[in-house]
């Protein structure tokens, strides 16, 4: 039996790390991202005249570096190689055939980049604003409406000001350099500076980088830490430590909902999170929303300064939405992965509290997983299969203020807010 085991687990490890391979060329935002003269040529119009961005600006400015064909057939092959050796009913089976699957996509969308397959392809990834979270419950769309004017409200108040970005990157490296060591001791985290890069921040597989040219606040820092650090840095680095699941160290297109779902829960969880910063969040939901309705980028950018976002926000969210499309399409739909992602992570978690599971919740940590999956994962952790979470936040490690926060959440979601309304309005 012994024997067996052994001889499955090497198989497990054999399959994982030749998903890992494969995949390993495939790069989306690097494949989709506008240049800084895109930038500068739509200022210069006076933001009258729309990017000049189609397919062949993908291929001549974002070639890809690796034949899509090719990647395809490796894919296809590991699928096929996982039913041979694992079956079709195997649980792990399922995971990897699908992730397999996955990949074969997300080639078929970088192919289909300034084209109208790629919002289709899209979709099929990351999802549509007019998705509903549950039978019977509002959409996407209804959720950025209705939180854009919950905080449009909010924003409006004196105390709700952000203090000014006056933190260069440089200093801001310095600091999370210095918070990440102490986070991950062991584990070469490093913080560099980087002039390619269009976000202001971004994670890799033991890295976080930072645009050279972007400024800070103090608050920004500390939504980089965990968001990025906590979240992002910490579930790449379990997963890398599997010794089985290899694949955990990398996120599919479905793993992204629940990694950036539990990236925002856990920002506001550790009150690090503003109003500001979810109204950027809800404004990419209106975003992908009015593209989806047939808005183009500068009625998505018109949109977004009438609704106070500045120049630089606005332009950054509507390139966001319309990258690897063209000006003119259907919008690349990953950023509803956020919100999305924070409805369903926060609704597992109240699930998970009411009913005293909370052994599942360190498992959102154990790597790139999908919250879909997080039963088979609790099975393969009491098998040997896959390992515990190294790192998990502090406010996982310990549950106790979590679950004393969450504790009165159902009963409190079942209060009429139009009768809260009638009977508190009068003390406002």
């Amino acid at each position: 039996m012994g024997d067996a085991n052994a001889r499955y687990l090497a198989l497990v490890r054999e399959l994982s790390d030749r998903i890992v391979e494969a995949q390993r060329p495939i790069r989306i935002l690097d494949s989709i991202k506008w240049c800084p003269r895109v930038r500068a040529d739509f200022f210069a119009s006076g933001c009258k005249v729309l990017p000049a961005v189609d397919a062949a600006y993908y291929q001549n400015n974002n070639p890809l570096e690796f034949k899509p064909g090719e990647v395809r057939s490796v894919l296809h092959r590991i699928e096929r190689d996982i039913v041979r050796n694992l079956g079709q009913l195997n649980p792990l089976s399922t995971i990897m055939r699908r992730i397999c699957r996955e990949y074969q996509l997300v080639v078929r969308l970088l192919e289909a980049r300034g084209t109208n397959d790629f919002n289709l392809l899209s979709e099929e990834l990351y999802g549509s604003a007019s998705d509903v979270f549950h039978a019977g419950d509002p959409t996407l769309a209804d959720l950025g409406t209705q939180m854009e004017a919950i905080l449009i409200n909010l924003l409006k108040n004196a105390s709700m000001v952000e203090s000014p970005k006056d933190i260069p990157a440089r200093q801001a490296v310095e600091v999370l350099n210095q918070r990440l060591l102490q986070v991950f001791p062991n584990a070469g985290i490093r913080v560099l500076l980087n002039d390619q890069m269009t976000a202001d921040a971004a994670a890799g597989s033991d890295y976080l980088k930072v645009r050279s040219d972007a400024c800070f606040n103090a608050l920004d820092i500390d939504v980089l830490e965990v968001h990025e650090g906590w979240v992002h840095l910490g579930t790449t680095l379990n997963g890398m430590s599997q010794p089985w699941c290899t694949f955990l160290g990398k996120g599919p297109p479905s793993s992204t909902t629940t990694q950036e779902g539990l990236a925002v829960l856990t920002e506001i969880l550790t009150m690090r999170s503003s109003p500001a910063r979810l109204y950027r969040l809800i404004n990419r939901v209106r975003a992908v929303t009015l593209a989806e309705d047939g808005a183009h980028f500068i009625d998505v950018y018109n949109y977004l300064r009438e609704h106070n976002m500045s120049e630089d926000d606005s332009y950054s969210i509507a390139v966001r939405i319309f990258r690897g499309s063209t000006p003119d399409g259907k919008p690349f739909t990953k950023d509803l992965a956020y919100m999305r992602g924070f409805v369903q992570t926060y609704n597992f978690m109240r699930l998970a509290m009411s009913e005293g599971r909370l052994d599942n919740l360190p498992l959102l940590f154990c790597g790139k997983i999908t919250l879909e999956d997080i039963k088979t994962y609790r099975l393969l952790l009491e098998e040997g299969v896959v390992m515990a979470p190294q790192f998990v936040p502090p406010h996982f490690a310990d549950l106790k203020g979590l679950a004393t926060w969450m504790s009165f959440s159902r009963f409190i979601s079942s209060l009429s807010f139009d009768q809260l309304e009638s009977d508190y309005g009068a003390l406002l």
